[in-house]
């Protein structure tokens, strides 16, 4: 029986992530969540065979695509293959020295939150993979809510009531000195709603 595929792997290697980018072989990949051969993928993408072969074999060599099974076919071997995940995310460290170093940003601009967003993504990603071997859950707390303020005023106010709360919550449960205790970041983001149209929503 075969193992099902995680819904999202992370990408911190460099190549790894140029191949993931890459836009012919972002389709493969797309198409690939469910298992298929060169030749069926260059039907369903209008490509010749040979073409999809070349793309695959990158992409099994860095670890994107897995192989399900062999069939035998027309005295050929036809490689099933599979995405390795999902989808995939890239974390900064795939971009070496020019990754976001959040540290040195306005902690009050749109491109500190980026920053972080993506810190958080290299981070995860590794905890989760180093959970993953050692056969252990990775416990996380994830809020994903929206919220329409009425007015600027409103929105400043439920900021400070908001981080009021977190600073009471922090203070009423953080141990330094705690033997067996075990540090983790604490996020809260808030953004304007990016406006993309939604079937049966107002576009407001």
């Amino acid at each position: 029986m075969s193992t099902p595929v995680p819904d999202l792997k992370v990408i911190d290697d460099p190549q790894v992530a140029l191949a993931a980018i890459d836009p012919i072989r972002s389709q493969i990949l797309a198409a690939l969540r469910t298992p298929g051969s060169a030749s069926s993928i260059a039907k369903g993408l209008d490509m010749s065979r040979q073409k999809v072969n070349y793309h695959l074999r990158t992409l099994e060599e860095c670890g994107l695509v897995e192989l399900v099974e062999e069939r035998p076919r027309r005295g050929l071997t036809e490689r099933i293959m599979i995405a390795s995940a999902s989808s995939y995310a890239v974390a900064p460290e795939a971009l070496g020295d020019s990754a976001s170093a959040p540290e040195t940003m306005d902690r009050l601009s749109s491109q500190y939150l980026i920053a972080v967003a993506a810190r958080i993504v290299g981070d995860v990603g590794q905890l989760a993979r180093s959970a993953a071997r050692a056969g252990r859950p990775l416990s996380t707390l994830t809020i994903d809510t929206e919220i329409r303020f009425a007015n600027a005023a409103d929105r400043a106010e439920y900021s400070r009531e908001l981080a009021d709360a977190i600073a009471k919550l922090g203070a009423r449960y953080h141990n330094e000195d705690a033997p067996n205790g075990r540090w983790h970041r604490v996020i809260v983001a808030a953004h304007p709603r990016r406006n993309t149209p939604r079937k049966g929503h107002r576009n407001d």
